[in-house]
């Protein structure tokens, strides 16, 4: 079971919480602010726990040539790519709004910290949890400067290779408990078949003591929905009002009514993941009671007879007597009355009968150690 702690204010991820649930909005509001408070709205209404941004210092992500690099792309906000980002990046003032807003509404709200100076203002704006964009995963400093503010962690991994989550592990551990890993692959949108969410079951063997999650650009829900059925505990989903708007994250996003769907889906495989104990349950008494078979007297029986296998079968019957599985256990019993061909077998017509044995999740250790009678012949009592 991965170690859980308390990812927002009463709520913890890990263990047997329920997923917690990520709404990327990222920078898909196109730079309006009115358009991103409906976005927060959006994530709430669909039943997402948080809505997240990406917050850059621009002078800090990217040096001078990066940013008048001329950006001729049809997702272009401007001539240079500097004069693109500066479109889409939201001021100190405009995150304290967003974040206000994000309050009223209801839902958790955070952002990526996309270089240091950004962090340094997220945790001024006393953010639940810092995100890691796969971007910074690999940047050494930034990991222990951030890991060292003490708010808990959620670490992106694309781009990275095993050999790199065991180093990030190694360097955030000591400093911060408190952080997971997220399987993700950097492409938008993303093919299934560059999925990996094998990795998810490497990285849960790998790092045992936190909790795994899953951050897809896929589009559609299904591959995200069978990343918690394999053990995501976060998942986290770029979202977006319009998939047809300007942007080159918008075709990897979910609309409204995907993201919805997918809170939906997720919590009912939840409820489905259920216990690892077989067992015939209360919901089935009704089917067991109509389709389940009983051994029945293939032949008349009279009384004082020891059981044998030929004497035996299975059948639908009534009223309902042993269970097909004890039809073993009968054999080398003595009846004490006639029974007639084709009427069941019960308890009240075996001399020291054999009692029937409701087996719990305790007992499977004891029952592997039990030979199959074909392994050991006939069992007598």
């Amino acid at each position: 079971m991965s170690r859980e702690f308390e990812l927002c204010p009463g709520r913890r991820v890990g263990g047997d919480h329920p997923c917690f649930i990520i709404a990327e909005i990222g920078q898909n509001h196109q730079g309006d602010l009115d358009i991103a408070k409906r976005m927060i709205r959006m994530a709430k209404d669909c039943g997402a726990d948080c809505a997240k941004f990406q917050k850059s210092e621009l002078e800090h992500k990217f040096n001078k040539k990066a940013l008048e690099r001329p950006y001729t792309s049809k997702h272009s906000w401007g001539k240079t790519y500097g004069e693109h980002k500066r479109h889409l990046e939201f001021s100190h003032d405009q995150y304290r709004e967003l974040q206000k807003y994000a309050e009223e509404v209801g839902i958790f709200f955070t952002a990526s910290g996309m270089d240091e100076m950004a962090v340094e203002f997220l945790h001024e704006l006393n953010v639940p949890f810092f995100k890691v964009g796969s971007g910074d995963t690999n940047n050494f400093p930034y990991l222990e400067k951030t890991a060292k503010k003490g708010r808990p962690m959620v670490i992106s991994s694309g781009m990275q290779s095993m050999d790199t989550m065991h180093q990030v592990y190694q360097i955030v551990k000591p400093l911060n408990p408190n952080f997971c890993f997220l399987q993700c692959t950097s492409a938008y949108p993303l093919q299934p078949e560059d999925v990996n969410l094998r990795v998810i079951s490497a990285y849960q063997s790998a790092f045992p003591d936190i909790p795994i999650g899953y951050s897809g650009h896929e589009t559609g829900i299904a591959i995200s929905v069978a990343a918690v059925a394999l053990g995501a505990k976060v998942v986290e989903r770029h979202v977006t009002l319009d998939k047809t708007w300007k942007g080159s994250d918008h075709q990897a996003s979910l609309e409204p009514n995907e993201l919805a769907e997918l809170v939906k889906a997720i919590r009912t495989v939840e409820k489905a993941m259920g216990s690892p104990v077989k067992q015939l349950l209360p919901c089935e008494m009704a089917c067991n009671e109509k389709l389940g078979k009983s051994v029945v007297a293939k032949v008349a029986i009279p009384e004082g007879a020891v059981l044998t296998l030929d004497m035996l079968t299975v059948k639908v019957g009534e009223p309902k007597g042993f269970p097909p599985e004890a039809i073993f256990d009968l054999v080398g019993q003595k009846v004490e009355r006639d029974i007639e061909e084709d009427e069941t077998i019960t308890e009240q017509a075996v001399e020291n009968h054999v009692k029937k044995v409701k087996y719990t999740g305790q007992d499977r250790e004891d029952l592997a150690q039990i030979p199959h009678p074909t392994e050991q012949g006939q069992l007598h009592h």
